[in-house]
């Protein structure tokens, strides 16, 4: 059976360093940062008390009051994002589209994280003398796979339509979903991504007493450092981004644009422990090494690898030992970055996003930077050689990117990007 070759035709996107592509794309490449105190919520008494949050959503300019009702935070950003994926690309305006075989697969790691706190929360404090009184919309509001089904419905999709959930890899595993079902023939056209709004005080309370988080109150902006050996956690993010994946020859007859082309996706289990990844990073090197067979590509084929990178002590040594394993010589002739650094970890739409800035790394060849990063702040087990992407854009020829998102679990996947040719 001959594979039918995927290109990327829109994308959206809610961040924390702009609520649309053309934003977030520009701070990434100047090094912004959107860390900042959190507005969510008091976080005066927690241990941190910043994040990465969405600036200057306004949830009523995007919904009236009804639907509000139905949506947890991570949704609205999830539909908002689709919303300009979908005018990005344009592909209500196909003639040749079949609602049939057009899908939806947006993941989260939590999903409405906040609306189970809000409702758990009344009934511990009113249980007792008022009996049980829920949301009837407290169960649709909260699961992780709602998000597909609010788009879906939106747009009168009926293709496959789900949700993906694997912790810190849900996005990247979506596309990897997304991207098989139309290779194989099953689909035309799938909306996909990721969404994540858990900056309330259960996620960071939680994530905080496992010690996963930085505490750098004093300097929130600089506290994401991915390879830094003062790094003491990782900054919380929240947002969504949206990619439409279509197959070329829909694409094509439709005169879309096109972005860059899905080369494959690998995934791998670790099977170490419950959240740190393996300290040689072996699930990390399978994960790559499935991906690169999966696009019938070499290592020397990739240009860029958006790395995990996510500013905790264990995980950005793992990660850079596997790369230096898997792509030998050839480490030292590619970029490394961490965008990280400057959205924080969206969780479960981290792959997403990683995989937008891969998408535009490629068709602009330029990489984008790993910020806060000190010279001399070197942590000894990491390989220093390799050609990291420190504090400035790199301008460079960009053929080919890898993304790799690793998730609690031990879950791994790793998406390949490269520029379209015809």
């Amino acid at each position: 059976m001959e594979l039918k070759r995927v290109v990327i035709t829109g994308l959206g996107a809610i961040t924390p360093i702009g609520n649309d592509v053309a934003t977030t794309w520009a701070n990434a490449l100047a090094g912004v940062s959107g860390a900042a105190p959190i507005t969510h919520f008091d976080a005066s008494k927690f241990k941190t008390q910043f994040a990465c949050e969405v600036k200057g959503f306004n949830a009523n300019d995007h919904f009236d009051r009804k639907k509000l009702r139905q949506l947890d935070l991570y949704a609205q950003y999830a539909i908002v994002a689709a919303r300009q994926a979908m005018e990005d690309s344009k592909l209500l305006d196909a003639e040749n589209l079949n609602r049939n075989r057009t899908g939806v697969i947006v993941a989260a790691g939590i999903g409405g994280l906040h609306t189970f706190e809000e409702e758990a929360g009344y009934y511990a404090l009113h249980g007792e003398e008022q009996g049980p009184k829920y949301n009837p919309f407290f169960i649709p509001k909260m699961i992780a796979d709602i998000a597909s089904g609010h788009i879906s419905m939106e747009y009168e999709l009926h293709g496959p339509n789900f949700g993906v959930v694997s912790a810190c890899a849900s996005s990247n595993n979506a596309i990897i979903d997304a991207f098989n079902l139309i290779r194989l023939g099953k689909a035309d056209a799938m909306v996909t991504g990721g969404a994540e709004a858990a900056i309330f005080p259960a996620g960071v309370g939680g994530f905080s007493s496992m010690h996963a988080i930085s505490t750098r109150n004093d300097s929130p902006e600089t506290a994401s450092r991915p390879f830094s050996k003062s790094r003491d956690g990782f900054v919380m993010g929240e947002g969504s981004v949206v990619l439409i994946l279509e197959e070329l020859e829909h694409a094509k007859a439709r005169g879309a644009k096109i972005y860059a082309e899905v080369a494959g996706g690998g995934m791998s289990a670790d099977a170490y422990h419950l959240t740190a990844t393996h300290p040689e990073g072996l699930g990390a090197i399978l994960s790559m090494s499935n991906a690169l067979e999966d696009a019938g590509m070499k290592p020397e084929d990739i240009d860029y690898i958006n790395v995990h990178g996510t500013s905790t002590p264990v995980g950005d040594i793992s990660e850079v030992k596997a790369i230096t394993e898997l792509f030998g010589d050839h480490a030292h002739k590619l970029n490394i970055s961490s965008t990280k650094s400057m959205t924080g970890h969206l969780l479960g739409a981290t792959g997403a996003l990683e995989a937008m800035f891969s998408v535009l790394a490629c068709q602009n060849d330029i990489v984008p930077p790993t910020i806060n990063h000190e010279e001399g702040d070197e942590d000894e087990n990491i390989d220093y050689t390799l050609n990291f992407t420190f504090n400035k854009a790199q301008e460079r020829p960009v053929r080919a990117a890898l993304s790799n998102s690793f998730g609690f679990g031990g879950h791994n996947a790793t998406v390949i990007v490269k520029k379209y040719e015809a």
